[in-house]
């Protein structure tokens, strides 16, 4: 599978299984896309970002910054950009890692 299209595929799939099962479905779906890529830790970070950068952003706007900004402030972060941020990198990361043991899962099969 092409990386753009594994990156694309994880992204939207996250967004349908997050919307209707819990946060840490992403991980399932980064999981069985991402390990059919060839750069698998690359593509499960960046779909799953982009999945968590759009929610994030389409929430954060809806209410206008305020729940991030008290998240912000909780957390002792200059700003709630800052916040969003982090919020993307966990989400990455969760997605990479899972993606990457999917890869080494379909390696140690063949």
């Amino acid at each position: 599978m092409k990386f753009v299209g594994s990156i694309l595929l994880i992204a939207v799939l996250a967004a349908v299984v997050a919307w209707f099962l819990p946060w840490w479905t992403v991980a399932i779906v980064a999981f069985i896309i991402g390990g059919q890529s060839k750069h698998a830790f690359l593509a499960g970070f960046c779909g799953v970002a982009l999945c968590w950068l759009v929610a994030a952003l389409f929430r954060d706007m809806a209410n206008d910054h305020i729940l991030s900004i008290r998240m912000a402030v909780l957390f002792k972060l200059p700003n709630y950009g800052l916040f969003i941020c982090v919020t993307v990198l966990i989400g990455g990361l969760i997605g990479g890692l899972s993606a990457w043991s999917g890869g080494l899962l379909m390696k140690s099969q063949r």
